[in-house]
Formats: structure tokens, C-alpha cells, sequence
């Protein structure tokens, strides 16, 4: 790994969902079913109609609630509450992530397409309470989600972010297109995927982290 190429970052973005813990925990399976319910509930449809909903609206609008306040105009505070009622038993706390990710020289963030709440009760569950500057979700986008450009912009402004300072940490491919654009160093947190916008990748951000440490 080019240690070199992080030596000038001051600021660290981590996106939360299967990229600050891994997708074996599967956690976002309960998203997903939580979705689900408040679909069918709220557009009184089935399950498949559900379903097909939340992949298309999350391919064309960038999540499941995104598609829903414009097709629906669904209200998002208290979708964000109810998709977020979550068992959080099967989230371990890593000491190893926390030291590695203490040791970052700068600030660290948290930019999650969740809510913010969301946000803080995963990282605490990770063990990771106290250790990020501050924690960022979709509301503090003004509910409009990664990977609109909007959406980056709005959150990397109110933080005060230098996007040419600043690597970027997350596991959906289409969230780092922009933040390269803005100049950041983009850390894609899962399986190999090759594309221009993606330039350091690992299934183990514990140990990329670790590593970055000791480089």
C-alpha cells in the first residue's frame, strides 16, 4: 500500500453501513426488512411490489427514501426512526479499529446515508464512542443521499472539509465517483472492483487502517 499517498490527508470520512463493520454482521438485512414493512404499510402494497420498490428507488434515486419523498412524498424523520429500530447484538466493538482509527492524524468523520442517530448508536456499538469529530447522516444533507453531488457538498461544507486534504472510506462503489471529483483519496471497503474514481481498496479496513499507522 502507498503510505505516501495518505501523508497529506487531514481529514478521514467513513462511510457507517458494512464499511466501518463488516457485511457478516448483517445488520443491514434488518434495514432491509424494516424498509420493507413501512413500504407495504405506507403504500399499502405486498411484499414483492415492496421489494421491487426499494431496489428500484435506490438505483434511480440513490436510497429508499430518496425515491419515496419524491414519488410519495413521504415524510423522512419518522421513516428514519422506524428503519432504524435495530438489534444491534451482533455488532462486536474492535479495540484494533479504534486504535487505528485514534492514531489518523487529523479530523475524523462519520457520513452515513442513515440517520444520524443511526450513526451514533452503530459506532458506539463498535466501540468507537468518542473517537470521531463528529457524525454526520442523511438529514444533514437536507435528506438529499450520497451519491448525489449535493448531498457531499452540503455535509463537506458544514464540516469545513478540504476535499484536496481528505480520503474518503466506503463500500458502495457509486459513493466514491464524487469525492474523487472533489479531489479526495478514495478507499473502497470491500471486494476487488475495478473503476477510474477507485484508488486503494481492502476487505479488512482494520488492517489497511493499521497499516496506514505504522507506515
Amino acid at each position: 500500500m502507498p503510505y505516501d499517498a495518505f501523508t497529506h490527508v487531514d481529514y478521514w470520512v467513513f462511510d457507517l453501513d458494512n464499511t466501518l463493520y463488516p457485511p457478516q454482521a448483517r445488520l443491514f438485512d434488518q434495514i432491509e426488512r424494516l424498509m420493507a414493512a413501512y413500504v407495504m404499510r405506507e403504500l399499502n402494497v405486498d411484499a414483492q411490489t415492496a421489494h421491487d420498490l426499494r431496489k428500484k428507488y435506490w438505483k434511480e434515486y440513490g436510497t429508499t427514501l430518496a425515491g419515496l419523498m419524491h414519488v410519495h412524498n413521504i415524510d423522512p424523520d419518522p421513516y428514519l426512526h422506524e428503519v432504524h429500530q435495530l438489534d444491534l447484538s451482533n455488532i462486536m466493538a474492535v479495540p484494533a479499529l479504534r486504535a487505528a482509527i485514534s492514531a489518523l492524524p487529523g479530523r475524523k468523520i462519520i457520513y452515513t446515508n442513515g440517520s444520524r442517530a443511526h450513526g451514533t448508536g452503530v459506532s458506539n456499538a463498535l466501540g468507537l464512542d468518542g473517537v470521531f469529530d463528529a457524525i454526520y447522516g442523511v438529514e444533514d444533507a437536507g435528506y438529499t443521499p450520497k451519491p448525489d453531488h449535493a448531498a457531499f457538498q452540503k455535509v463537506f461544507a458544514a464540516d469545513g472539509i478540504n476535499t484536496e486534504r481528505a480520503a474518503m472510506f466506503e463500500d458502495d462503489i457509486r459513493n466514491l465517483e464524487i469525492p474523487h471529483q472533489m479531489g479526495m483519496n478514495t478507499v473502497l471497503v470491500g471486494p476487488h472492483v475495478t473503476a477510474p474514481h477507485i484508488q486503494h481498496q481492502t476487505e479488512d479496513l482494520t488492517a489497511f487502517l493499521s497499516q496506514l499507522v505504522r507506515g
